[in-house]
């Protein structure tokens, strides 16, 4: 099974690189496979590689997912 998670872009590189904010986690990704990328835009991320844009409402309703899934299984 695979997982790919939504991450804002906070920053461009050089050579088809940008940086990421991932749940608080800064992260330099491959932007090659997805044209168009700009600071802000949110990129669905599988290791350590842009598949897709994703919009600000889809990318916030899969981490409130997200987030749902990993309180469930934090044992009280």
């Amino acid at each position: 099974m695979c997982l790919a998670i939504p991450a804002q872009v906070t920053e461009l590189l050089d050579d088809n690189m940008a940086r990421i904010d991932m749940g608080g986690v800064s992260k330099a990704i491959c932007i090659a496979l997805v044209e168009d990328v700009e600071v802000g835009d949110f990129v669905v991320v599988h290791v350590g590689y842009a598949l897709s844009k994703i919009d600000a409402e889809e990318a916030e309703r899969t981490l409130t997912l997200l987030r749902e899934v990993a309180a469930m299984e934090t044992p009280s």
